[in-house]
């Protein structure tokens, strides 16, 4: 998949794009808006940017994660040529240490990732201060000419560039969640 990015100053013209993408089979959980602005958002019920995804929370986590799992595999190396594991508790307590090491490393890389935006989204910082709307779409490779056939009737639309789209799991995710709410 991959992720296309545009902005614009015309919300208006964004949910007129957003319908005819839907209307021409690219879902909803495949389109954001990203803006400051995310009441106007939900006036004009565009799809915004949830709250996690305008964060690094993901990839400082898994940072995190991989430190953990060095710190965690550390403590139990050393335990183990050090002799310790030899006493009459054995592996529970290095066991225990690499398992809070682990989960306390996880937990700081997403603190400190909630702290900062997304990497995507940096380089349109600036459009967003200005008080534009940054309008991205994953699609697949078949998808592409519908993408560029609606693109098109919009001049409006100011090309931002592409990227990596978002994970298939997650727009899974995203597509299960909006069934369930729906059906509230």
């Amino acid at each position: 998949m991959n992720r296309h990015y545009y902005v614009s100053d015309d919300l208006d013209d964004l949910e007129r794009v957003e319908q005819e993408l839907e209307a021409k089979g690219i879902d909803t959980e495949q389109i954001h808006v990203l803006s400051e602005q995310d009441a106007e958002l939900e006036r004009h019920r565009l799809h915004s940017v949830p709250s996690m995804m305008k964060t690094n929370v993901v990839d400082a986590g898994a940072r995190g994660l991989y430190i953990g799992l060095a710190l965690a595999a550390l403590v139990l190396v050393v335990a183990y040529f050090g002799g310790w594991t030899q006493t009459r508790a054995g592996w529970i307590p290095f066991i225990f240490l690499a398992l809070v090491l682990f989960g306390f490393s996880i937990w700081e890389g997403g603190f400190f990732g909630f702290q900062k935006s997304n990497r995507a989204f940096r380089p349109l910082q600036d459009k967003l201060r200005q008080g534009k709307h940054v309008f991205f779409v994953d699609v697949e490779p078949a998808q592409e000419p519908l993408l560029e056939q609606v693109v098109s009737h919009h001049p409006k639309l100011e090309i931002a560039g592409t990227g990596a789209a978002m994970p298939h799991w997650i727009m899974n995710g995203e597509r299960k969640w909006h069934r369930f709410r729906s059906r509230l």
